[in-house]
């Protein structure tokens, strides 16, 4: 298996050498850089598999990075905060980044985390997503003028495609398969994010927002108290 590039932009020297090198042990190939400037043109040089950006960077800040490289390609990014509460993750988010990590952070929880994300996106190769066996049938499935191409990962809304990040396909494809039927937000952070913990629900909110934003905002309902469905 090819080695996973890792850009990990962070400005505290401190946290990114023992980051780094903690990943490194883990094999891990890890590119970090102090500001988001510096980052970005690394991202672009190097192109790695997974990118994991501090908030609070100088230069271009990480939601600002996100951004950038959310313009450029689907590769996942993981964001780092200093506080759990902080508006900055639900920017994060909004931004187009794929999960979050609290600093300070256990080294371990870290790594199986991008691990757990690596699984999803079918590990390294750009942000190619990777799906369960179960819901790659080659069907078509239609809903109003919205149509998911299972097999090539392909979904178009009036006959135009529409461009989807891996966790927002796979989060569609969750949704495509149990038409009509409640999805609570755990059973998507488990299904989804692969979390076998608990995770925080704005991960999952986020991303519905997100999705409904390119897919029709009326297309996935709301159930209060209970989760989200797909209208069939």
């Amino acid at each position: 298996m090819a080695e996973t590039h890792v850009l990990f932009v962070e400005d505290d020297d401190v946290i990114r050498e023992a980051t780094q090198i903690a990943l490194e042990r883990q094999g891990f190939v890890v590119t970090a850089m102090p500001d988001g400037l510096q980052g970005l043109e690394a991202f672009r040089a190097d192109r790695p598999d997974i990118a994991l950006l501090d908030v609070m960077v100088p230069g271009l800040d990480g939601v600002s990075l996100c951004r950038r490289i959310r313009d450029e390609s689907t590769v996942p990014v993981i964001m780092l905060s200093a506080r759990a509460d902080s508006i900055d993750v639900v920017l994060g988010l909004e931004a187009g980044a794929d999960d979050y990590v609290t600093k300070p952070f256990d080294g371990a929880v870290l790594v199986a985390r991008i691990r757990a994300v690596l699984r999803r996106f079918g590990h390294a190769g750009g942000g190619h997503a990777a799906v369960g066996g179960e819901v790659g049938q080659g069907a078509l499935l239609a809903f109003g003028d919205l149509v998911v191409d299972t097999e090539g990962m392909e979904v178009r809304k009036g006959g135009l495609p529409v461009a989807l990040t891996p966790t927002e396909m796979r989060l569609l494809l969750e949704f495509s398969t149990a038409p009509g039927t409640v999805l609570s937000r755990d059973r998507l952070l488990e299904r989804v994010w692969d979390y076998g913990w608990g995770g925080d629900t704005r991960v999952v909110d986020v991303h519905v927002q997100r999705l409904r934003g390119k897919i029709g905002q009326d297309r996935i309902e709301t159930v209060r108290g209970f989760g989200y469905k797909l209208k069939a």
